[in-house]
């Protein structure tokens, strides 16, 4: 038992060595503090020393370059006071906290027995390992957030990925265009088969009818006659077509002709888009260039 309590002293004393050395270095974080502080005063009475002087300079000149400079010391003084202040208030509430949890372990140490002792330690203990698992829950809160952010950003393609799916899209489409053009070329060709199959039908009927009519025909001056009348018509019928195939034939070559001008504004506006999209990706690379050389510098 004695064995027992002078063990648990021993580790009491280690822990209040520790607890000293953890003192001298907020002792020293607070003289590093105050090193700091008198560094802000030194800035503050420099400022003072450059305003007086601005303000020498203003009795003596009067210019308005001093009393825009005297306006931004002022401000910067302002914001050092202020950063003086924040450094104070941190500084002692620090220094407060720290000195009251030094001042509860040696009232601990000195002034209570060793159940009472050892009851406070284990306790203290336990209220470390509470904040030590807390702090740990919220660093996998955090954790788990930052692995969903870069999940988030493995999702969004880069610039180069958007480069390449565009190329790709263009050249989809430049395939598509193809796949067009011969379908209706295709289509075209068999609708004039068909249109030359019929007129082929027609004129091999109507050459079979003046055949076989021919010869009852020409045998008597009214069917003479009406052969000529009939082949009139049928001249008129081929004349009226053959307008109808012309006036077909120019719409189509206006057709084609609005097709080509479109044709050429379109070449000259996809060389101005190949050019664009060069200068483009020559920016891009330059960007990335930039961007490595920033975080070599600023890690």
């Amino acid at each position: 038992m004695v064995t027992c309590t002078e063990n648990s002293i021993e580790e009491e004393e280690h822990a209040f060595v520790q607890l000293q050395e953890e003192l001298k270095n907020v002792g020293s974080s607070i003289d590093t503090l105050n090193t700091n502080l008198e560094q802000l005063n030194q800035r503050k009475a420099n400022c003072l020393n450059k305003m007086q002087h601005l303000q020498e300079r203003i009795s003596r000149e009067g210019t308005t370059d001093v009393v825009q400079r005297l306006s931004s010391l002022s401000q910067s003084l302002k914001a050092l006071e202020m950063q003086e202040s924040e450094h104070k208030s941190n500084c002692n509430a620090k220094y407060s906290k720290l000195q009251a949890e030094v001042n509860e372990l040696e009232n601990i140490i000195c002034g209570n027995d060793d159940a009472n002792l050892s009851h406070g330690i284990n306790h203290s203990l336990y209220n470390s390992l509470e904040r030590l698992n807390s702090a740990k829950r919220e660093l996998a809160v955090k954790l788990r957030e930052i692995v969903l952010l870069k999940r988030q950003l493995d999702d969004v393609p880069s610039q180069e990925e958007l480069i390449q799916y565009e190329h790709r899209f263009s050249e989809l489409y430049v395939h598509i265009q193809e796949k067009l053009r011969q379908t209706r070329e295709l289509y075209a060709t068999f609708n004039a088969m068909l249109e030359i199959k019929d007129l082929m039908l027609k004129e091999t009927s109507l050459l079979n009818s003046i055949s076989s009519q021919f010869q009852d025909a020409i045998t008597s001056t009214a069917g003479r006659t009406k052969l000529v009348d009939s082949m009139e018509g049928i001249s008129k019928g081929t004349q009226q077509k053959l307008e109808k195939v012309r006036l077909t034939l120019e719409a189509e070559r206006n057709v084609r002709d609005a097709v080509k001008q479109r044709y050429a504004a379109a070449i000259v506006e996809q060389r101005s888009c190949y050019s664009l999209l060069k200068a483009f990706q020559e920016e891009c690379t330059k960007n990335e260039r930039l961007r490595s050389l920033s975080s070599e510098i600023l890690p």
